[in-house]
């Protein structure tokens, strides 16, 4: 799994510290020997240890990476543990303790919605908190996750938004989009059954089918099988997908799972522990 480079993880130690460590220089504790210990106070599905060790490293710190990216623990368990002078430990401590707390819970959310799932895929959107998208990506893989677009230039998705301003009928837009960009599949976002069937008929590889409920699923699953269309689109449910509802989404017939939800998912809580050191 990937690990963010060292000058995004140096520009993260800049903005918390662009002056220095004000209380440790005072204290004048800086040159003292420690060493720090990162446990889980919760089970969780770890993300960015990897940063966090390379954060203590940056700072000049030596860290080991106990539990990688991906792996679940238990309460109590080590993930990482770090050794140097007081003040490189502090440098780099409550950046690199955010980052795992933040990334885990994403991780741990996703992971909730793959295992209710039960195989199938579940696939996060673009709608990542700006500027975060490669620590988001990185937890959402951690989770189990796919995604679903990293961003507006690698994938064509058609929105109601984009057909208001089209005259063309369905199967001619598809094929114009299919003419101009051979290698792309083509999805297409729609509100209800009747638009499904239609976007369908005019050759959609994928229907995103927006704020369905499950019922609605199975409806646009079946009007499907009933239409003379073949092959027929992946079925995308999207729109308000989480661990809770996910096997009912499955169970109605959706072919992968389109989610944000592991975005806004609370931080794991991770315990920092500090020791002198002889």
């Amino acid at each position: 799994m990937h690990t963010s480079n060292d000058a995004y993880l140096q520009s993260l130690l800049h903005d918390d510290a662009p002056h220095g460590d004000l209380t440790t220089h005072t204290l004048g504790i800086g040159p003292q020997a420690a060493q720090l210990t990162f446990r889980a106070r919760q089970p969780m599905t770890v993300c960015a240890t990897e940063e966090a060790c390379r954060l203590f490293e940056l700072a000049g710190a030596h860290a080991l990476l106990v539990v990688p990216s991906s792996t679940s623990v238990a309460a109590g368990d080590v993930l990482l543990q770090a050794q140097g002078t007081a003040a490189s430990l502090h440098r780099a401590w409550k950046v690199a303790q955010t980052l795992v707390e933040w990334t885990s819970g994403i991780a741990t959310a996703t992971a909730a919605i793959v295992a209710a799932a039960n195989g199938v895929a579940v696939a996060c959107t673009r709608k990542n908190t700006p500027g975060t998208k490669a620590l988001s990506v990185k937890a959402v893989k951690a989770g189990g996750g796919i995604m679903h677009r990293l961003g507006l230039s690698e994938s064509m998705l058609v929105f109601a938004e984009h057909r208001l301003f089209l005259n063309a009928s369905p199967a001619d837009t598809l094929q114009r989009l299919r003419q101009a960009q051979p290698e792309k599949k083509l999805a297409v976002e729609v509100a209800d059954v009747a638009e499904a069937v239609l976007w369908a008929q005019a050759g959609a590889d994928v229907l995103q089918l927006e704020k369905f409920t499950p019922d609605a699923v199975a409806a646009c699953r079946q009007a499907l099988r009933d239409s003379p269309t073949t092959p027929h689109p992946l079925l995308a449910a999207a729109g308000g997908i989480r661990a809770d509802n996910a096997a009912a989404y499955v169970a109605a017939g959706a072919d992968f799972l389109v989610t944000s939800s592991p975005y806004w998912a609370p931080p794991k809580d991770v315990q920092v522990t500090f020791r002198t050191a002889p």
